[in-house]
């Protein structure tokens, strides 16, 4: 028998077995409730799908769609290209046990020429590509892809735990990176400072990691700022972006920061790093239950009690782990997934390889972010810093 009669045999028993609907009473149920999964592949839904639609690979359905729908009730739509993967896919969430499944009829094609509303130019074959690992994520998909594009990070310090936050982030498709930094290449920083090369000890670091950033995704926009953190420039710097990334290495510079991050109700990724040991939190202003910077150190400590990298050493590895969380949490607040680090503190003890998470809450009395709180400043706020020594 020549295999296109199995073929036919084959999707008439299906046929039989799987309800088949029109592309307009697809959009109906879909407005009803159901969801409508495209099935197509990455490259396939790149110009364009069903509006609201989840993309999944037919390849991926049965290792995903627990993920994004574990309701078996849910009634599912499937559809690809012209019905046929379709039809084979809803045999497949059948057999998984969900219970009302069809196929949508002539599939996207049927659907584009009926006039009914898709997304396009979300995708273009290059980013499909590009990020087809992370598209596969059901709680990322071609929407979250998206709202990385969208989204704007900007990093103080273009070091050690700048280097692999904005290397992830990029990698990840955040679609600008705004990195201020007004230090030069040295040769001691290698051994952390990873988006560096020994060829361009003596560049500004900016310059520095746009080489690298744009060769790791040239999509990205990297912008940067060769200045350095003061009163006079903290909100003209931050303005405008979604997400701050701390990668300071003194404590004025952190409080201008957290200072400008409750003015602007800019969400701050705090990260650390002495010797052996890092933490990590996030302090987001437009969270009523979120502390702030200050409700963790309302006060900086003398310079000897906090002595930074170049004085009491650092771990190569330890700013990497630590800013891998940092580009974490900043990818989570994008996203809008998980639990962020709100509320706790996240310590690591790189020599016992232990983590400790320390409860945060909210201090009413702080002078940052309490009920009494008062900014007179951004001079004030270093002026306070300078006086602490």
């Amino acid at each position: 028998m020549p295999p296109h009669t199995h073929r036919d045999t084959l999707l008439a028993e299906l046929r039989g077995r799987i309800p088949e609907l029109s592309p307009a009473d697809a959009l109906a149920c879909q407005t009803q409730g159901a969801l409508l999964v495209d099935v197509r592949e990455d490259g396939e839904r790149a110009i364009g799908m069903p509006a609201d639609a989840l993309g999944l690979s037919r390849g991926f359905l049965e290792l995903r769609i627990e993920q994004a729908e574990p309701d078996r009730a849910r009634p599912i739509l499937t559809l690809c290209g012209s019905g046929v993967r379709s039809l084979l896919a809803a045999e497949t969430l059948q057999r998984m046990g969900y219970r009302d499944v069809r196929s949508v009829a002539g599939g996207f094609e049927r659907w584009k020429s009926e006039g009914l509303p898709i997304v396009t130019g979300a995708l273009d074959a290059d980013a499909a590509e590009r990020y087809a690992r992370q598209l596969r994520l059901p709680q990322v998909g071609e929407a979250g892809q998206a709202r990385l594009a969208e989204a704007k990070v900007v990093l103080l310090g273009a070091g050690g735990l700048g280097a692999p936050a904005s290397l992830y982030l990029a990698a990840a498709g955040v679609g600008q990176l705004t990195l201020i930094d007004d230090d030069r290449v040295e040769r001691s920083n290698l051994h952390r400072q990873v988006i560096h090369a020994d060829a361009r000890v003596g560049m500004a670091k900016t310059e520095s990691a746009r080489i690298a950033l744009s060769a790791l995704n040239p999509r990205a926009r990297i912008r940067t700022c060769n200045e350095r953190l003061h009163a006079g420039n903290v909100e003209r710097l931050l303005e405008g972006h979604d997400v701050l990334i701390d990668g300071a290495d003194n404590f004025p510079a952190r409080y201008l920061l957290a200072a400008a991050s409750q003015r602007l109700k800019l969400p701050m990724v705090y990260g650390a790093v002495e010797r052996f040991t890092g933490q990590v939190s996030v302090f987001d202003p437009r969270r009523a239950d979120s502390p702030c910077y200050r409700c963790l150190f309302p006060e900086p400590p003398a310079a000897a009690d906090a002595p930074n990298c170049s004085e009491a050493g650092v771990l190569g590895v330890l700013p990497g782990i630590v800013g891998l969380l940092q580009a974490t949490e900043a990818l989570k607040l994008i996203l809008g997934l998980g639990d962020s680090l709100v509320g706790r503190l996240l310590s690591f003890d790189a020599l016992g390889m232990r983590f400790r998470e320390t409860r945060l809450p909210r201090d009413p009395a702080c002078p940052g972010c309490g009920v009494g709180a008062c900014f007179t400043g951004y001079e004030d706020v270093a002026a306070f810093c300078a006086a602490a020594g």
